[in-house]
C-alpha cells in the first residue's frame, strides 16, 4: 500500500549487532547485504556499527561492498553507516573523529568498496556537551544526541533548535526499567516538534503497535504508532494531549492505510504529508531485526508479502 510504504520507506537503521539479536559481525553484515540486494531494500536505511568495531566491519564487508569497474562511475550506491560513539567531549572524541575520517577516506573510491559514515550517535546529558560535540565533528557528519528520556529533556531539545543535529530517544531495552512510559515518550516527541528538531528512536520497536513483550517483560512501543504519531503531530493533526493515546494504541482497526492517505482514528495525512514528516522530522528507528517488523506488517495486511521477501 502506497501510504504504508511512504511511512516506512528507509525507516530501519539496522542494528543487528545489538540486543536482543546480538549477531556476530559476519552474519549481521550478510543480512544487511541480503536486504540491500532484495525486495526489502526500500525498508532499510543505514547499518549501525560501534566506532571501535569499524575494522571488524571492514573485514566482514570485504567482497560485499559495492565496487565499480570504472573509477568514473558515479552510479554505485555506497553502503551508509551510522556510528555509535563514546562521548566526544573527552579524550576519546578526537580518536572517534579520526577513525570516521580515516574510514571515509579509505572507502571514498568505489574501486575499493563504496561505504560512507555520514551519521553519528552519542549520548548527551547537557546542552554544553552538545555544543562541544558539534564543535569537534566534521560538517559532513550528522549527529543524533541520545537524550535521557526519563528526565525532562525539553530544555535540551529547545537548545538544539536551529542546529544541524537530531535527537535520539531510547524507547526500550532488555529490562523493564529501560522502557519509558507513554507520557515520557510523548513529552519527548512534543518537545522535538515544538523546537523543530528531527529525531530517531531505537529499541523495542519490532512490532507495529503497542504490545506486551512477555520475554522482558514490559509493554513496548510500536514502530507504526511512533512514526505515524510523530507525523500527525508534525502537521498539527493531533496535539500533545493526543500523542499518548496513539503511542499506546493497540487496536489495528484504529489505523487506515490506502493508496493516498494514512490515518489514526480519523486523523488523516496525505502521502505527500507523510513523506515531508519523514524527511524533516521523524527520521528512522533502530532495529536489530529486519524480518520481525516486516512479518508483523504483512500479518496485519499493511504490506504485501512480495515487499518483504529475501534476495
Amino acid at each position: 500500500m502506497r501510504s504504508t510504504r511512504a511511512l516506512l520507506a528507509g525507516s530501519v537503521d539496522y542494528a543487528g549487532l545489538f540486543p536482543p539479536s546480538k549477531l556476530e559481525m559476519e552474519p549481521m553484515v550478510a543480512r544487511y547485504d541480503e536486504a540491500l540486494r532484495g525486495s526489502e531494500r526500500w525498508f532499510v536505511s543505514r547499518v549501525i556499527v560501534p566506532v571501535d568495531r569499524l575494522a571488524e566491519f571492514e573485514r566482514a564487508a570485504a567482497g560485499r561492498l559495492p565496487v565499480s569497474k570504472d573509477a568514473l562511475d558515479a552510479n554505485v550506491d555506497a553502503w551508509v553507516l551510522s556510528v555509535v560513539a563514546p562521548p566526544l567531549w573527552n579524550k576519546e572524541g578526537a580518536r572517534t573523529v579520526e577513525a570516521i575520517e580515516a574510514f571515509n577516506q579509505r572507502h571514498a573510491d568505489s574501486l575499493d568498496g563504496a561505504a560512507l559514515i555520514d551519521t553519528l550517535e552519542v549520548k548527551a546529558g547537557s546542552s554544553e556537551q552538545i555544543d562541544t560535540a558539534l564543535d569537534r565533528l566534521p560538517e559532513e557528519i550528522f549527529p543524533y544526541f541520545e537524550l535521557p528520556v526519563f528526565k525532562d529533556v525539553r530544555g535540551m531539545v529547545a537548545a538544539m533548535a536551529g542546529l544541524d543535529a537530531g535527537a535520539k530517544v531510547r524507547t526500550g531495552g532488555v529490562t523493564p526499567e529501560e522502557h519509558p512510559t507513554v507520557e515520557q515518550l510523548a513529552v519527548f516527541i512534543d518537545a522535538c516538534r515544538n523546537a523543530e528538531v528531527p529525531f530517531k528512536a531505537t529499541a523495542g520497536l519490532h512490532h507495529p503497535l503497542r504490545h506486551c513483550n512477555d520475554a522482558v517483560p514490559a509493554d513496548q512501543f510500536g514502530c507504526v504508532g511512533v512514526l505515524l504519531g510523530a507525523a500527525l503531530a508534525w502537521h498539527d493533526r493531533i496535539d500533545a494531549a493526543d500523542l499518548p493515546a496513539i503511542l499506546d494504541e493497540r487496536d489495528p482497526a484504529a489505523f487506515r492505510f490506502d493508496a493516498d492517505h494514512a490515518s489514526w482514528r480519523g486523523h488523516r495525512l496525505s502521502h505527500a504529508e507523510i513523506v515531508e514528516a519523514r524527511e524533516r522530522f521523524v527520521h528512522s528507528f533502530g532495529s536489530c531485526s529486519i524480518d520481525e517488523p516486516l512479518e508483523h506488517l504483512v500479518g496485519l495486511g499493511w504490506l504485501e508479502k512480495e515487499e518483504t521477501s529475501h534476495a
